[in-house]
């Protein structure tokens, strides 16, 4: 069976600057696979090709068997990736409950005629939307604030709600952009208990860049390194911690 997700030889530059050069990796479905480096490695770059925010110079991205070349972010958001970004990016001033029932009218089957009519279709569909919406909010503990606005909300039930309203596109692929930036270390110990969760609720896989190497060695099966734009190193936390060049990089001695 071939990968969720492959990058083969995936490169971008913008001008004479290479952000990316030939970087090959791979993401087995129900995967939580690791992605770290230095700032300005180029993590978030690649988040953002894989994304459809940006198209590769040169080589290629498949998802799902399929290839992504062309596509937009809206385009593979239907297909099946989902992602959140370093600065959370909710609406903050819908209710909690409208940012997560907005997510799931990607999937709607009414048209435009329907929504103007407000038939019968349409009004069973919505119903079955906000119940689903209650039902995700409360798999997360959010249906107690489902009626706040959702910049109320707590730093860490922002983060929260912001991975729940990604759920509601229903990926296959779900893609977390340092989701620990900012936490303490008690968020940061129910941040990996609540992405673990989601990779056997959900049974999806996961591609996470983060910094703090407690929470990627912590539960990462697989872990990509990369360095100036470049991988560096591939394999088991086991196997990165012990890695001379990915000590030298990035891990500093006392990881290795």
């Amino acid at each position: 069976m071939p990968p969720l997700l492959q990058l083969d030889r995936v490169t971008i530059r913008f001008g004479g600057l290479t952000a990316v050069s030939e970087v090959s990796a791979t993401v087995d479905e129900r995967e939580l696979v690791g992605l770290i480096g230095p700032n300005g490695a180029g993590k978030t770059t690649l988040f953002n090709m894989v994304t459809g925010v940006y198209q590769p110079t040169a080589g290629s991205i498949a998802f799902d068997g399929l290839p992504t070349e062309g596509l937009r972010p809206f385009d593979l958001t239907a297909r099946g990736i989902a992602r959140t970004f370093q600065n959370i990016r909710l609406f903050p001033s819908l209710t909690v409950f409208d940012n997560v029932r907005v997510a799931f009218h990607l999937h709607l089957r009414h048209d435009a005629t329907h929504s103007l009519t407000r038939g019968r279709k349409f009004q069973t569909e919505e119903t079955e939307l906000r119940e689903r919406t209650r039902d995700l909010l409360g798999i997360f503990g959010l249906e107690r604030v489902q009626d706040e606005p959702a910049k109320s909300l707590p730093y860490g039930d922002q983060r929260r709600l912001e991975i729940v309203r990604a759920l509601a596109t229903r990926p296959k692929l779900l893609l977390l952009d340092e989701p620990a930036a900012g936490m303490n270390p008690a968020e940061k110990v129910e941040l990996m208990k609540l992405i673990q969760f989601i990779q056997e609720k959900f049974k999806l896989a996961i591609l996470l860049v983060e910094h703090d190497m407690k929470v990627v060695m912590g539960i990462c099966q697989r872990i990509h390194v990369l360095e100036y734009g470049r991988k560096i190193a591939e394999g088991t936390p086991a196997e990165i911690r012990a890695d001379p060049a990915v000590i030298a990089a990035y891990l500093g001695q006392e990881h290795g």
